[in-house]
């Protein structure tokens, strides 16, 4: 499938990887709409910060994907459907578990609902690896089981399953593209990367949680490529596609490559506030990616290395727009 000249809608577009995805979108010749949580200030999110020309090419769209009637009008004329679209602070899924659960479920259900109604030509449905939990073994295909460590990993769980089901019982025509840990520009600090970055730049010690967990960590480029070969691909409907780099670092490794990067040494002070409960902790992912090589024919181009040194440039001309002094969820 070309996706230039598509009519595409992005849930979730101001956020992280959103902002990213329709920027290419974009780029690609898509027309783009972008369905964004309604506030008073018609807030944008990170859309703002795209090129002038870029968002004079997309319309913007408000509401609340918990509403159907809402969801419903803003897939009107859409031939694609990127759902991004989630609540995804897993510690913020510890303090308001229902909130997240009836956006990130019911939310997937109203546009899986009106995708199957307007019949949409290509959902392309956005997981997480914290569906997996900690590994039970290594490196982790889309086979590895399911476990809901959290509330947020059980929200995306029954989101998946949602999709899953409306492909089998529908043939609703979805896919489901499953992200490791996604870095880059514009990332909040509610992430790691940017946290130790932004830290680091202001503060003389580094305020984090757990140091021992590793995770898989994409360039926000790759994962976005990513998203696009799924879409692209027609034998990709009715599949899972783990996008990872198949590369595993703790996260005080991390720390110290960061530190490394910067030519900065950072003192770690770790925070009892910060940590996951016990049981809750994910403490090991790593992603196997043979699928999407072989079926997307996709894989991650920038290195770590790479990435960070791009992603400290970004923090360090945007210094201004992170809360150092405070634990962000």
């Amino acid at each position: 499938m070309e996706l230039k000249d598509k009519n595409v809608l992005v849930t979730g577009a101001g956020g992280f990887v959103g902002s990213h995805l329709v920027e290419r979108l974009v780029e690609r010749g898509a027309r783009v709409r972008c369905f964004l949580r309604y506030t008073s200030r018609s807030d944008r999110g990170l859309l703002v910060q795209l090129p002038a020309e870029t968002r004079e090419k997309i319309q913007a769209v408000f509401g609340d994907l918990r509403d159907a009637d809402t969801v419903m009008e803003a897939m009107k004329r859409i031939h694609v459907v990127f759902h991004l679209g989630s609540l995804i602070a897993i510690p913020y899924s510890y303090l308001h578990p229902r909130e997240v659960f009836e956006t990130n479920v019911v939310g997937t259900l109203n546009v899986m609902l009106a995708a199957r109604d307007l019949e949409v030509e290509k959902i392309i449905h956005t997981s997480t690896s914290e569906v997996y939990g900690s590994a039970l073994y290594v490196p982790m295909d889309e086979s590895h089981p399911l476990q809901g460590q959290s509330p947020y990993s059980a929200s995306k769980i029954s989101a998946d399953k949602i999709a899953e089901s409306f492909y089998d019982s529908y043939e609703l025509p979805v896919a489901i593209v499953r992200p490791f840990n996604v870095y880059g520009p514009r990332q909040s600090a509610r992430a790691v990367i940017p946290t130790v970055i932004s830290q680091a730049l202001t503060r003389r010690e580094i305020c984090l949680g757990s140091l021992h967990p590793t995770r898989d960590y994409t360039y926000v480029s790759d994962t976005v490529e990513g998203f696009f070969r799924v879409a692209e691909c027609d034998e990709a409907v009715g599949k899972i596609f783990n996008v990872g780099s198949n590369f595993e670092i703790s996260v005080g490794d991390l720390v110290e490559k960061i530190g490394r990067l910067m030519g900065r040494g950072v003192r770690v002070v770790a925070e009892q506030r910060r940590r996951r409960p016990l049981k809750s902790e994910v403490q090991r992912l790593c992603c196997d990616n043979t699928l999407a090589r072989n079926v997307l024919h996709w894989q991650p181009k920038i290195p770590i290395d790479q990435g960070l040194k791009r992603t400290i440039g970004w923090i360090s001309a945007h210094i201004d727009e992170y809360n150092t002094k405070d634990y962000v969820i």
